[in-house]
C-alpha cells in the first residue's frame, strides 16, 4: 500500500492505481457476499421443510390457546347454542300460536253459534214436566241456600214401552210407575263439595195430599189423592209423580229442590252402551234370586247396558242384609262411575260418543229445569273435585225395618245432616250413636225377617218392584 502523503512520482501514481483497483474489488466482493447470504436465507425460508415448520408453529399458536382463551371460546359456543335453541323455540311458538289462534277462533264461533245450536237441539229432546216448587213453605234457611244446586234424581220403574225380552216386566204386568231410586245431589254455591244422599224406597213417610199423576201423559190431573199418615216413599211417586215426590223430599230435608231428573229404566241401558260401557268396582259377586247372576266378577269391572240395568235394580241379592241398602250402595257407585265416564276425555272429546250419550240420556229422561247445561254442571262438579270431597250417604235410619216392613228415619241425625247441607257446614259423623229414644224396638228384628221373607217370596214370580 502507498502513503497518500508521499511525493507523487510516476511510480507512486502507478501503485495508487493498483491500490484503488484492489479496494474496488474488495468492496465488490463484500457486496456479492452479502447478497449471497440474503439469497441463502430466502432459499431456506421458502424450502418445504421450513414452510411445514412455520405452518406447524402457527397452528400451534391457534389450536393450543391459553386457559383464558379456552373459557372464552366455550362461553361463545354456549351462547351461540342457546341463541339457536331460542330461535327454534320462538319459531315453534309462533307456528303453534297461529294454530292455537285458529282453533280458538273456531271454538269461539262454535261457542256462539254452533254450540248454542247444539245445546238448543239437545235440550229440545228432553221431556219437560212440572215438578218444582221453589217457593214452598217447606224450604228452610232459604237465604243460606242462594246459588246452591239441588238435583232430585228419581229412577222410575215404569214399564211403558218395555218388551218382555228386556226382563223388566211390562206395563200390563206392572202398571203405573214407582220410584226405584231416590237421591239428592247437593252442590253448594262455592262448589267445594258434592253430597249425594239416597233415600230407601221403603222409607216410612207421612205422605201429603197430591194431585194424581198420569204416567202416559207425563202430567198431573185434576184428581186429588188424599194424604196418608203411614206410607212408603215410593208411593208418593206412584200416585203423584214428580211434583209429589219433590214435595215429600223438601219436607224431609228443607232443601230447595231446583232440578228434577227422572230416568226411565226402559232406556237406561242405552246411555251406558252409548259410552261403550262403564267401569264399576264390584266387591262381591252379585247373585240375585230374581234377576239371576247379575255380575260374578269382582274388582274393577266394565259393564254393558244390560248388566248396568240389573246392577242398579237388583234388590234380592244373596248376602245383602236388607233389600234396599245393598242396592243403594250399588246405585251410588254406578252414578259416580257413569258421570266420571261421561266427563272423561274418552267421551267429551269424542263428538260421536258424546252426542250418542246425550241423545240416549234425553230419550230416557224427563225433568224440570233440566237440560245439557244443568247436567254438565252436575257431572263437572263431581268429576272435577277431589274424591275426598264427594260424599255418598244414605239418609239416617234405624237400620232395620219396622213391623210394617218400612225403614224408619232417625229424626235427630236427619236434621243434623240437612242443617249442615243447607248452611254449608261440616257434615255430622254418620257413625254417631242413635239416641236411645229413636232406636228400633228389640222385637222388630224377628218381625222384619218374617216380613222380608214374605216380601221376597211374593216377588219371585215377577220382576223386582
Amino acid at each position: 500500500m502507498t502513503d497518500e502523503m508521499e511525493a507523487i512520482d510516476e511510480a507512486t501514481q502507478y501503485r495508487r492505481k493498483i491500490d484503488h483497483t484492489l479496494a474496488r474489488f474488495s468492496a465488490a466482493h463484500d457486496e456479492m457476499e452479502a447478497e449471497e447470504a440474503k439469497r441463502r436465507e430466502r432459499r431456506e425460508r421458502l424450502s418445504p421443510a421450513s414452510l411445514i415448520e412455520s405452518t406447524r408453529t402457527a397452528l400451534q399458536r391457534v389450536v393450543t390457546p391459553t386457559p383464558a382463551a379456552e373459557a372464552e371460546d366455550a362461553e361463545k359456543a354456549e351462547q351461540t347454542r342457546l341463541q339457536e335453541k331460542k330461535a327454534r323455540k320462538i319459531e315453534r311458538s309462533v307456528r303453534f300460536g297461529r294454530i292455537a289462534a285458529a282453533v280458538v277462533a273456531g271454538l269461539v264461533f262454535l261457542g256462539i253459534g254452533g254450540a248454542w245450536g247444539a245445546q238448543t237441539y239437545f235440550d229440545a229432546k228432553f221431556t219437560q214436566v212440572s215438578a218444582l216448587d221453589e217457593n214452598s213453605s217447606d224450604i228452610q234457611d232459604a237465604d243460606a241456600q242462594a246459588n246452591d244446586e239441588n238435583f232430585l234424581m228419581v229412577g222410575s220403574d215404569t214399564r211403558d214401552g218395555a218388551s218382555a225380552e228386556e226382563g223388566v216386566g211390562t206395563a200390563d204386568s206392572n202398571p203405573g210407575a214407582r220410584s226405584d231410586t231416590v237421591m239428592v245431589a247437593h252442590i253448594p254455591a262455592d262448589r267445594k263439595r258434592v253430597v249425594v244422599t239416597s233415600f230407601p224406597r221403603d222409607l216410612e213417610i207421612d205422605r201429603p195430599e197430591c194431585q194424581r199423576w198420569d204416567t202416559t201423559q207425563s202430567k198431573t190431573t185434576d184428581e186429588k189423592v188424599p194424604g196418608q199418615k203411614i206410607a212408603k216413599l215410593n208411593t208418593a211417586y206412584a200416585v203423584g209423580g214428580p211434583p209429589c215426590i219433590t214435595k215429600v223430599i223438601q219436607q224431609l230435608t228443607g232443601l230447595r229442590i231446583n232440578h228434577f231428573v227422572g230416568i226411565d229404566f226402559n232406556g237406561f241401558k242405552e246411555m251406558v252402551d252409548a259410552v261403550h260401557g262403564v267401569t264399576v268396582h264390584n266387591e262381591i259377586p252379585i247373585d240375585d234370586t230374581v234377576l239371576g247372576k247379575v255380575l260374578l266378577e269382582t274388582g274393577d269391572v266394565t259393564i254393558s247396558g244390560d248388566q248396568a240395568l240389573n246392577f242398579v235394580r237388583a234388590r234380592h241379592v244373596k248376602g245383602d242384609k236388607t233389600s234396599d241398602y245393598g242396592r243403594i250402595k250399588r246405585q251410588q257407585e254406578f252414578i259416580g262411575a257413569l258421570l266420571k265416564k261421561v266427563m272423561s276425555s274418552d267421551v267429551v272429546l269424542d263428538p260421536g260418543k258424546l252426542s250418542d250419550f246425550i241423545t240416549a240420556f234425553a230419550k230416557a229422561t224427563f225433568g224440570d229445569n233440566l237440560g245439557v247445561k244443568q247436567m254438565m254442571t252436575l257431572a263437572q262438579s263431581m268429576k272435577g273435585l277431589d274424591p275426598s270431597k264427594i260424599s255418598f250417604l244414605t239418609v239416617p235410619t234405624v237400620g232395620l225395618p219396622n213391623n210394617r216392613g218400612n225403614e224408619v228415619l232417625v229424626r235427630s241425625k236427619t236434621k243434623a245432616l240437612f242443617d249442615a247441607l243447607r248452611n254449608n257446614t261440616p257434615l255430622p259423623d254418620p257413625n254417631a250413636p242413635i239416641p236411645a229414644s229413636e232406636q228400633a224396638p228389640p222385637t222388630s228384628t224377628s218381625k222384619s225377617k218374617t216380613s222380608t221373607s214374605k216380601s221376597t217370596t211374593s216377588k219371585k214370580s215377577s220382576s223386582t218392584g
